[in-house]
Order: structure tokens, then sequence, then C-alpha cells
């Protein structure tokens, strides 16, 4: 997780390095001259050398100065990106790495190499938040009073409220931000309070008999069972 006020502070001296760099050199084929320019690339091989000319002049000296102000730094990382990539295809590549090679004047690309690439990175929106393009435009440069915070810096043990805005919310976690608790599941069971319904208390009537108003018990078998006599047997005379 990097550190956002360090990597502003880191990145606007890379900026100034940067940028100084290109504002020096493309005010050095000011003083040349645009034709005199284009007559060294021409010498060193360099494809359209009056047209590589105006452009590397142009884009090195507003280019540098766009870096160091940190103004509109997508367009200007580009353009010096593609200025430091011509340079190193057609001019710089054949002569190798260095720069100069043991008191040497090799004319490498080592120097464009690094300029493009620090540009690129530039380009891709590695500035920082200390640049004109923050100030004025906000995030980006796109979306003005925006809050440059990136929520993927921060890890999820120490996500706060303000870092999880944009986050959507599964449906608990809106009913408890609006104050309101989920309903309780629905059950058969009745609450002890409630009364019952006469159909659900009664289970079997067809074979009751009510008497004045109440329900008369069914006689049991032993009551209905008939009752069995005996037959007195007339004494005979003697």
């Amino acid at each position: 997780m990097r550190n956002r006020p360090i990597y502003d502070v880191v990145a606007l001296l890379a900026r100034c390095g940067v940028g100084t760099v290109f504002l020096a050199h493309g005010w050095q084929k000011i003083q040349v001259g645009v034709t005199a320019t284009g007559r060294n690339l021409d010498a060193m091989g360099a494809p359209a050398p009056t047209a590589a000319a105006v452009y590397s002049t142009f884009v090195e000296l507003l280019g540098g100065a766009a870096l160091i102000l940190g103004l509109a730094l997508p367009v200007a990382g580009t353009l010096l990106f593609l200025d430091m990539a011509g340079a190193l295809i057609f001019v710089h590549a054949k002569h190798g790495i260095f720069l100069v090679d043991g008191g040497n004047v090799r004319n490498g690309f080592e120097l464009v190499l690094i300029l493009g690439l620090a540009s690129l990175v530039f380009a891709a929106g590695g500035g920082g938040r200390l640049t004109l393009d923050h100030r004025l435009f906000g995030r980006g440069g796109t979306r003005p009073g925006k809050d440059d915070e990136d929520d993927e810096d921060v890890p999820p043990w120490r996500a706060t409220p303000e870092s999880s805005k944009g986050r959507a919310l599964s449906a608990p976690e809106r009913t408890a931000s609006a104050g309101e608790f989920p309903a309780p599941p629905e059950t058969d069971e009745k609450s002890p309070s409630q009364p019952r319904l006469a159909a659900e208390m009664v289970t079997d009537t067809s074979r009751d008999v009510i008497v004045a108003g109440k329900k008369k018990p069914e006689p049991s078998s032993e009551d209905t069972a008939p009752v069995r006599t005996r037959k007195k047997t007339p004494k005979s005379g003697s």
C-alpha cells in the first residue's frame, strides 16, 4: 500500500526532473534553429528530418513545461513518449545503449529510453495529485471536485464508511442502514393469546348429541349392552 502524501511529493520531484531535461533540450533546439536541427537529424539518418525537427522542438519545450506544472499530463506524456520512441528507433538504437563508452561518445539510447518510459508513466496517471490537472479538474483530470483517494489502497480490515462509498449494499445492509429490521419468518403456530376457532377445537362431532346446548357424551358399549334376565320355571307339584 502506497502512502499517498509521500508518493505525491516523489511524483512532483520526478516530474520536475524529467520536465527540466525536456525543457532544456527543446530550448537548445530553439537556440540552434529548427533548420539546423533538421540538418543534424538528416545526418543521423532520421526520416522526414524537417518535420521531425519541428515536432521534437516544440513537443520537448512545451511538454517539459507541462510536466513541471502537471498540466494535461496524459496528452503531454504521450507526445513526449512518441518523441523519444522515434529518437530511439531511428537515431540511437544502432549506437548501442551507452551515451559515452570508454571516453568515446557513442550516442546510445539509454537517455531517450529513460525519458520515454518516464513520460509514459506520467501519461498513465502516475503524476500524483500535486498537479494543475488535479487542482482544476479533480481526479485524473476528468471529474471536478472528487477526492483522489484510491479505495484499492485501503485493506479490507481498515476500511471505513468513507472508503466504502459507491459499494453496492445487500438487502440486509440496506434495511439496517434505513433503520428498519426484517420481518420475522411466518409460521403456522398461533400465539397463546390468540383465540382458537371452534373448528380447530372440535375434531369429530358426527356422533355427538347436543342436549340443552351442551354436548352429551356418547354412551359406552357397556351402557347400551342388553340386560339378560333369568326366566323363572314353575315348580311342579308333587
